[in-house]
């Protein structure tokens, strides 16, 4: 499900939001593009990179983080997507931007990786490891291709602790996250904390970024928010290319089904900004990890 998801909805990410598909804290007079960037860079600070090393972006999508962290950390990265058009589209923009000899791509799924134990010094996570089915599972096979004394950081997708389930108003925003992003489930930061110690690893410290961001996440998506800057994604340009892509399906140059996701999307959008309005859905539940390093312990 969330292959095709990702077959269909790609161009329209790309269109809407640039090669970054997530969102980010983000201060007052900062672009949306430049809190993206800033997002990014926290990552490769958080995890130590070091100019040389071998990092791993598990669900990469069409490599937007993996080229700005590659170049600002100057470091090589691997990929891994099980989505071939995202690859194919990723491969020509690493091509472009000149990072094919260091950044690379792996067609695989992220709870079986075709990595040697002990391969990499960094794994990062960004807005992904929430198409998981099973959190453990996906933190374990991490856990498993990290080297001992290494570190994994992750940005989580996950419902908050003012998530009620008992209301039905918070379980349909729930559902419409879910449908509209093809997404499984989605867990409680409690649950991913719980998982990634059941997996082995070490928590040095986590936090829900949403939090503290002076700016609301959700802004780009918010219907009553008028932006030139980010027009695509305000109602004005979210009405404009949805007639586009009416006329473009109708004459044959969009796919056939192109509207109804756009309408995925749509729902998605309402859903996404209702969850932050009332706190009780955020994209950004930062975690730092550390596997142990058992010989030097």
């Amino acid at each position: 499900m969330v292959n095709k998801y990702y077959d269909l909805v790609t161009s329209f990410y790309e269109f809407g939001w640039g090669e970054s598909f997530h969102f980010a804290p983000r201060w007052k007079g900062e672009s949306l593009r430049e809190s993206i960037k800033r997002h990014e860079h926290f990552l490769p600070l958080q995890l130590g990179l070091k100019p040389g090393q071998k990092v791993l972006d598990v669900g990469c999508g069409i490599g937007g983080p993996l080229r700005e962290i590659s170049r600002f950390s100057s470091t090589s990265i691997t990929g891994l997507n099980n989505n071939e058009y995202q690859i194919t589209r990723g491969k020509e923009l690493n091509r472009i931007a000149g990072v094919d000899k260091t950044c690379n791509f792996v067609k695989a799924d992220f709870m079986k990786m075709p990595f040697p134990d002990n391969s990499f010094d960094a794994v990062y996570a960004i807005e992904a490891t929430c198409h998981a089915p099973d959190a453990y599972g996906c933190y374990k096979e991490i856990f498993r291709v990290l080297k001992p004394g290494q570190y994994f950081a992750a940005y989580e997708w996950c419902m908050t602790d003012s998530f009620d389930p008992q209301n039905p108003e918070h379980q349909k925003i729930k559902a419409e996250i879910e449908i509209g992003d093809g997404l499984p489930d989605i867990r409680l930061t409690a649950k991913c904390l719980e998982a990634l110690k059941q997996a082995g690893f070490e928590v040095i410290w986590e936090k829900d970024l949403a939090v503290d961001s002076p700016l609301p996440w959700y802004l780009p998506l918010d219907k009553s928010h008028f932006s030139l800057s980010s027009f695509r994604l305000t109602a004005v340009g979210r009405l404009f290319t949805k007639n586009m892509v009416k006329v473009l399906e109708y004459v044959g140059l969009a796919p056939k089904g192109s509207l109804r996701v756009q309408d995925f999307l749509e729902k998605a959008a309402e859903g996404l900004v209702e969850g932050g309005k009332r706190e009780i859905f955020t994209p950004m539940y930062f975690f730092l990890a550390r596997k142990p390093d058992l010989d030097r312990n």
